[in-house]
């Protein structure tokens, strides 16, 4: 699906500098990058229509390319905020409409670019809302190398495809977890639980690097499911993550999570030390880390 841009009798001319971080960063070399602070792309993608990109206009760098809706980053801008920002600045995507996945990072050193890989959530029309661009298109995946690319785009798109198959989640069981530091959780449990769930969910926004997760890339943003049992069961709920609330035995429920998300196609990380359901955490297909490894991500 194409989205053209509206008429104008006006010339397509570029913006000047409107912030500080909207600047050119020349490479010992001589190649010129946009961003004084970086820059920053999304890469949007939708189940059903494939991937949102960018057909550049001419007077761009690497104008009549297909790229990712981004740009310069801001002065002390995340890259997070920075590629979100410049995707609703340039292609209409609205707040809430993305759950970010993975970022991608290429550093030079002097510069770089982060793609901001994301899942749609909530689907939307994108819109041309600046000058930037010939034409906004959802592309199937399996047809984003039949375009011009630009070449930094093209460069990364060999690597990002091969990750857009990985899909992780993490299973918490925070009983165990709660229950191996002696903090007096046991005078209250409630309590000890929300205040886990607050911590997980913090690092839900954060993220995790890639190698404490045994994957490639930098930073990955797993699905986080805490599953709580007895007294812990009436916590609060957190937009961040899922909290599942064990009907009975925490140890059934933590189990039969794990093997749902690995039967669509997760891959699955259970986090618990108790060896019993480690042994059928594996068997479900997923594999296992310990309370430490989580508390010394938080």
């Amino acid at each position: 699906m194409t989205i053209e841009p509206p008429a104008a009798d006006e010339p397509r001319l570029p913006f000047g500098p409107r912030d500080p971080g909207d600047a050119w960063v020349v490479a010992p070399t001589g190649e010129q990058y946009w961003g004084r602070f970086g820059a920053a792309g999304l890469l949007a993608i939708d189940p059903a229509l494939g991937v949102l990109l960018q057909h550049r206009v001419s007077w761009s760098h690497f104008g009549d390319t297909w790229a990712l809706p981004g740009g310069a980053r801001h002065e002390g801008e995340s890259a997070v905020d920075a590629a979100l920002r410049e995707a609703q600045e340039e292609a209409g995507v609205p707040d809430g409409a993305t759950r970010p996945r993975l970022l991608s990072v290429l550093d030079l050193g002097y510069w770089s670019y982060t793609t901001l890989v994301a899942d749609v959530v909530e689907p939307f029309e994108a819109v041309i809302t600046d000058r930037e661009s010939h034409e906004l298109a959802w592309v199937p995946i399996d047809e984003v190398d039949e375009l011009p690319l630009h070449p930094g785009f093209a460069s990364s798109w060999r690597v990002l495809r091969a990750a857009l198959s990985v899909r992780p989640a993490i299973v918490v069981d925070a009983a165990n977890v709660v229950g191996s530091v002696p903090d007096g959780w046991w005078r209250d449990r409630p309590g000890a639980a929300t205040r886990l769930l607050e911590r997980v969910a913090g690092l839900a926004e954060r993220g995790v690097r890639a190698q404490e997760l045994g994957l490639a890339e930098d930073v990955w943003f797993p699905e986080w499911s805490v599953v709580v049992e007895g007294a812990a069961r009436d916590v609060a709920a957190r937009d961040e993550i899922h909290v599942v609330r064990a009907p009975g035995e925490g140890d059934d429920t933590i189990a039969a999570t794990a093997r749902d998300l690995v039967d669509h196609g997760r891959t699955v990380i259970v986090v618990t030390s108790d060896r019993e359901l480690s042994q059928r955490a594996a068997d479900a297909g997923a594999s296992v880390r310990g309370a430490r490894w989580l508390l010394d991500q938080l």
